[in-house]
């Protein structure tokens, strides 16, 4: 079976999702299982990997022991760090093994082989570029030092601001008293939370927030345009005069959209395709011999 099939896998903090394909780059099957945060949780992250493969090739009606025949690319944040990429590579059964940062995919989904700029808003927040056949990319640090902008940051900000109301250090709001009332008004219980929670467990208060900026609430408003900021200072670190295109991919992309500097509003285009076509576009390359960058 090998050169005929291959495996494309987004490797996301919230879930992992697979693609089987064919020479052709045709999708045969898909799979998902959980979340993929090789930093923060290395073991559960490769069992899911693992398991969304799987479930790929039984959707392409193929058996799921077939795995340790083919070639794979795994695109995952946390792959840029030390030896973590090496680690995943050398810890999976497939054939072949390529992993590559999750912005690596994004910019290949978004782009093609095309010039521009890409920002990945999801659970974590990693920004690409591509001009003239060179790639280089930034953030994608993780939850603790970075991922400005991302799903988990805006959860934490949030949590943040709802205690700060709560021992009035600064003004509150709808938001902050929802939130409270949430955790029976115990600051406490958010330590808890917090202490005890992964990325993706900030992440599911994004949306939230986002609502409740639609409704003019200030600490709400006040934390997207904090966010809103920090994607304007990393675009301008990428961006070139003659840039063709930004594209914006992820779970959040479309509600920050509105909150874009108008310079960047101004070359914003559609994703060709998400993370997932990414990696099957590059699974595609290394079924044919290709060479896949692991940057």
């Amino acid at each position: 079976m090998m050169g005929q099939f291959a495996i494309g896998i987004d490797g996301g903090g919230t879930s992992c999702r697979a693609a089987v394909i064919d020479h052709s780059g045709q999708v045969l099957g898909t799979g998902k299982a959980g979340a993929a945060n090789i930093l923060s949780d290395l073991e559960n992250s490769l069992i899911h990997i693992v398991a969304s493969a799987k479930q790929a090739l039984i959707d392409a009606g193929l058996t799921p022991e077939l795995l340790e025949e083919l070639p794979a690319v795994i695109g995952t944040a946390g792959a840029n760090v030390g030896n973590y990429g090496k680690k995943v590579e050398g810890a999976l059964p497939f054939a072949s093994t390529r992993v590559v940062t999750d912005a690596t995919t994004a910019l290949q989904g978004a782009l093609g082989d095309a010039d521009g700029v890409i920002g990945a808003f999801g659970t974590g927040s990693v920004y690409n570029a591509r001009r003239d056949g060179r790639i280089w990319g930034i953030g994608g640090w993780g939850f603790v030092i970075g991922d400005q902008a991302s799903g988990a940051r805006l959860g934490r900000d949030l949590l943040e601001r709802a205690v700060l109301a709560h021992d009035k250090v600064t003004a509150g709001s709808a938001l902050t008293a929802s939130i409270m009332a949430e955790y029976g008004n115990d600051p406490e219980r958010i330590v808890e939370f917090a202490h005890a929670s992964k990325p993706k467990d900030f992440a599911r208060y994004a949306p939230v927030i986002f609502e409740y900026a639609g409704m003019e609430d200030a600490v709400a408003i006040d934390i997207v345009r904090t966010a809103a900021k920090s994607i304007t200072e990393s675009l301008d670190a990428l961006l070139w005069p003659e840039c063709p295109s930004i594209c914006l991919l992820g779970g959040l992309a479309q509600a920050y959209r509105p909150w874009l500097d108008e310079r960047h509003k101004a070359i914003l285009a559609e994703p060709r395709g998400d993370v997932l076509r990414g990696a099957v576009e590059l699974a595609a390359k290394l079924l044919l011999g290709g060479e896949v960058n692991r940057a």
